[in-house]
């Protein structure tokens, strides 16, 4: 069985925004820290934003006023907004705990594309 099944990805012109939802296995992630990752292509796998089990966000600086990450715990799942997209924000977005060690369980994603 997935244990992070994300979605919510698509085609989106710049400017645009996209809602993306993960749900998580309880029972694996109860308790910790999620983030959104993403991975674009030639590039390595970089943080979006994290969010406390108790709802505290931090984000990375290119996203900062633009993401939004939030969750409910009562749903096992973890939410991104994002508004104002840009071409650079094409990737492939994953969700995952915070702390994600070499050869850790990985999701498909879900693959965001911003173009015209």
């Amino acid at each position: 069985q997935a244990q992070l099944v994300e979605s919510g990805g698509g085609l989106v012109q710049p400017g645009g925004s996209l809602r993306l939802s993960c749900a998580y296995s309880r029972s694996i992630f109860i308790f910790l820290p999620m983030g959104w990752y993403r991975q674009a292509p030639g590039k390595e796998r970089e943080m979006v934003a994290v969010i406390t089990w108790g709802g505290t966000p931090t984000y990375a600086d290119s996203m900062k006023g633009r993401f939004t990450i939030s969750r409910d715990n009562a749903k096992n799942m973890v939410y991104l907004q994002m508004n104002g997209l840009k071409a650079e924000d094409t990737a492939v977005y994953y969700c995952n705990r915070r702390e994600v060690r070499s050869g850790g369980y990985w999701g498909q994603g879900t693959q965001v594309t911003v173009s015209s």
